[in-house]
């Protein structure tokens, strides 16, 4: 700790929701992290954190701190990065976790071509259902979809997420497709229940406006991928993510309908602790990612309809 640059203890201090998470996180006592801290704002002049006896909160000046001394961290990290590029390959254990859907098609069959590319790097794959907590789980970085869920941990996008409604042609047929969201109230809906949002209330875009519609359905899911299945047997209308489902609407398998209401963004983001955020093995997976998913996304719009 001792030798640890003031903007980087603060940047993980800043993070953490008190000053024994951020102990535990830097690996020394709260005492410690205190007397540092202390030491920190009697050299600035000015108090950098409200602290209280469970909950730390930023100061005006700790957010000016922290919001600099992070771009600061970063143009160090270029730097260096620009220096070293080359000299050593990546090596070690790389913790990846993410959902069962889209670790099984997309992330499982990126890590295989980086496990050749990169063979000293050993990975460790975790799928779940539930939300990633990445302290918890010991993971290095979390694959997440929609706006990273917090402030304390480090994200970056690695492609952007569209939602569609979209149903099988022999559901469609002999039925009036729906012209408004609230047409969606005499059509079987698809829904999926995922941890503790409102599952069968669907938020709806189309540029500004927006419609909030309660669907219903015979059938509803925790996991996408049996959604999906449902849909392409035509049981009715899901609103899914353009990854699940782009294959199926080039192949017209499955119908847009609606458009151009669609649900709202959900991004795919990595998301990583900020102890990692100098880490050659996290920083090369999510470089290697994020133009694995560049390309992929643009062969598909090359071979595909705009929906």
């Amino acid at each position: 700790m001792k030798n640890t640059p003031d903007l980087n203890f603060f940047a993980v201090l800043a993070r953490q929701p008190s000053l024994v998470a951020a102990s535990l996180e830097l690996g020394v006592t709260p005492p410690a992290v205190s007397r540092r801290l202390a030491q920190l704002e009697r050299r600035l002049g000015v108090r950098l954190l409200n602290r209280t006896t469970r909950r730390v909160s930023l100061t005006p000046e700790g957010e000016r701190y922290l919001e600099d001394g992070e771009r600061i961290l970063r143009d160090i990290e270029a730097l260096e990065r620009s220096l070293t590029a080359g000299a050593a390959l990546p090596h070690g254990l790389l913790r990846i976790g993410a959902t069962f859907g889209f670790g099984k098609r997309h992330l499982a069959p990126a890590i295989s071509e980086f496990r050749r590319l990169y063979p000293g790097v050993e990975i460790v794959l975790q799928l779940t259902d539930k939300t990633l907590d990445l302290t918890a789980s010991a993971l290095d970085i979390g694959i997440h979809f929609g706006a990273p869920p917090e402030r304390r941990i480090l994200a970056r996008k690695l492609v952007p997420n569209r939602r569609f409604l979209c149903a099988a042609p022999a559901y469609l047929a002999g039925r009036a497709e729906p012209v408004t969201p609230r047409d969606l109230h005499v059509h079987e809906c698809i829904v999926i229940r995922q941890r503790s949002e409102v599952f069968n209330n669907w938020q709806l875009f189309d540029g500004p406006r927006q419609e909030m519609v309660k669907v219903s359905g015979g059938l509803s899911t925790n996991f996408g991928e049996i959604a999906v299945e449902w849909a392409l047997d035509g049981h009715g209308i899901l609103l899914r993510s353009e990854w699940d489902v782009a294959p199926y609407l080039r192949a017209g398998q499955l119908r847009r309908v609606l458009a151009p209401w669609e649900g709202a963004p959900s991004d795919i983001y990595a998301i990583y602790p900020q102890r990692h955020h100098l880490s050659s093995k996290v920083r090369v997976f999510l470089d290697f990612l994020a133009a694995r998913f560049a390309d992929q996304r643009a062969l598909e719009a090359a071979k595909a309809p705009a929906w």
